[in-house]
């Protein structure tokens, strides 16, 4: 997601290219919401790939083979471009004010969608509704997958089967919490967040597209004993 926006924030802050053609801005947009809905449905086949490895390890090599694999990303790429794609398409068809200032360092949905002086109830509801929707399935789906983790976990009886499963899960628990908050809050702050400063909505998205990719990699190094021992022994140098 950050390599649809970075480059062009970069190219904002260090040479002050502060523009963008519309057509520019919607195809940001909606490449920057498809990785995010991809990214959502990665989330869900990693629940998957740690309920399979919990609850059926015996069967793993022959469940989670590389043809399913392939075809669960394929599943989760249509789903992406069918869901986003409609949400570029109901913004070309609106007017836009003399002031096309945009108050974010990327082409933000809601923030497109309040520079507009046309009827933008359906991209309001469209929009809504999306994330809801994509976000409620796949937690639900998450949920479901956890639920019969838990209840494997608890049928073991070696407490040292309890800890390795559970470890197996922290670092996708940790990045769901890193994915799902922010995205969270910066839509429901964006619709239902009157008064609200200005600053708070643009460092709210920034934080949505940089902590992830910034945190996904401590996330799931932490566990990782070597590194671990060179994080140790830098930081004692220092």
């Amino acid at each position: 997601m950050s390599t649809c926006v970075v480059p062009k924030a970069l190219c904002i802050f260090w040479f002050g290219f502060k523009a963008i053609t519309v057509d520019g801005c919607l195809t940001q947009m909606f490449f920057l919401y498809m990785f995010a809905t991809m990214h959502s449905s990665v989330l869900v086949i990693m629940a998957f790939n740690r309920y399979v490895a919990i609850c059926e390890p015996l069967r793993y090599a022959t469940i989670l083979t590389n043809a399913r694999i392939a075809k669960l990303g394929l599943v989760g790429l249509i789903r992406a471009v069918l869901l986003v794609l409609p949400e570029p398409l109901l913004l070309q068809r609106l007017p836009f004010c003399a002031n096309r200032v945009i108050l974010h360092t990327y082409c933000e949905d809601m923030a497109v969608v309040k520079i507009s002086c046309g009827d933008t109830r359906v991209n309001q509801t469209y929009g809504l509704v999306i994330a809801f929707v994509i976000i409620g399935i796949d937690l639900t789906i998450i949920g479901l997958f956890y639920g019969l983790i838990i209840r494997a976990v608890l049928r073991m009886s070696s407490k040292k089967a309890h800890q390795k499963a559970l470890n197996t899960c922290t670092a996708h628990i940790c990045v769901m919490l890193m994915s799902y908050t922010p995205i969270l809050f910066s839509t429901l702050t964006h619709r239902y967040g009157q008064g609200i400063a200005a600053h708070v909505y643009i460092v709210l998205a920034n934080l949505y597209l940089l902590v992830p990719p910034m945190l996904n990699p401590v996330s799931y190094g932490v566990k990782t004993k070597e590194l671990r021992d060179k994080v140790g022994k830098y930081t004692c140098r220092m």
